[in-house]
């Protein structure tokens, strides 16, 4: 496996991390617009991730089969979703219900979300 490293104009990519997986889309030209074609092509795993004041470096792997991007395609990136959950992460909940009323009330319904976090 190769590896390949792109440098962007941009120094300001504050969530780009090592482990993320890099994209890339060629756009074509419909009516005189950049237009996405809706395919993406998996460049790899990103490696590292180093910037300068002018430019910011990923290197990526890259399979040997896989055609790397050129100066014109459009570059993105995806989080590892086993790592990167947005949901919340604990080990303790308490959950009370109470009617303060004296006219009976009934609940129809409770949920919440529960994934476990750790072992």
């Amino acid at each position: 496996m190769a590896t390949i490293t792109m440098e962007f104009s941009i120094t300001e990519m504050l969530s780009i991390q090592i482990g993320d997986t890099a994209y890339y889309s060629t756009p074509s030209q419909l009516g005189g617009f950049q237009e996405s074609t809706n395919i993406l092509t998996e460049i790899g795993v990103i490696t590292n991730v180093s910037q300068s004041q002018s430019t910011l470096s990923i290197t990526c792997d890259i399979d040997n089969n896989t055609t790397p991007p050129t100066q014109t395609d459009f570059i993105i990136f995806a989080k590892d979703n086993r790592v990167n959950v947005a949901s919340l992460a604990g080990y303790y909940g308490v959950a009370k219900f109470v009617n303060d009323s004296n006219i009976k009330a009934e609940m129809f319904a409770t949920s919440c979300e529960i994934d476990e976090s750790s072992k």
